[in-house]
């Protein structure tokens, strides 16, 4: 039996791989701030305001329409 993998829309980041640490959630939420036009700089320093948990929430706030965050 032949099954058609689901389709997914906009970016998935696996959080227990590599794209799953702070340094790189930070260089995709860069990104994602030039792509969408934002302002980086108060997103960045709102992720890096706390801890991990925080960062991921405040991520999420912002670029949780176009990104799933896997564990």
């Amino acid at each position: 039996m032949i099954v058609q993998k689901p389709k997914t829309q906009g970016i998935i980041i696996d959080l227990t791989g590599p794209d799953g640490n702070a340094f790189s959630l930070l260089a995709a939420a860069s990104s994602l701030c030039k792509q969408l036009g934002y302002h980086a700089e108060p997103v960045l320093d709102d992720m890096k305001s706390g801890d991990y948990e925080n960062l991921l929430e405040v991520f999420d706030k912002h670029f949780g329409d176009f990104v799933t965050l896997y564990r």
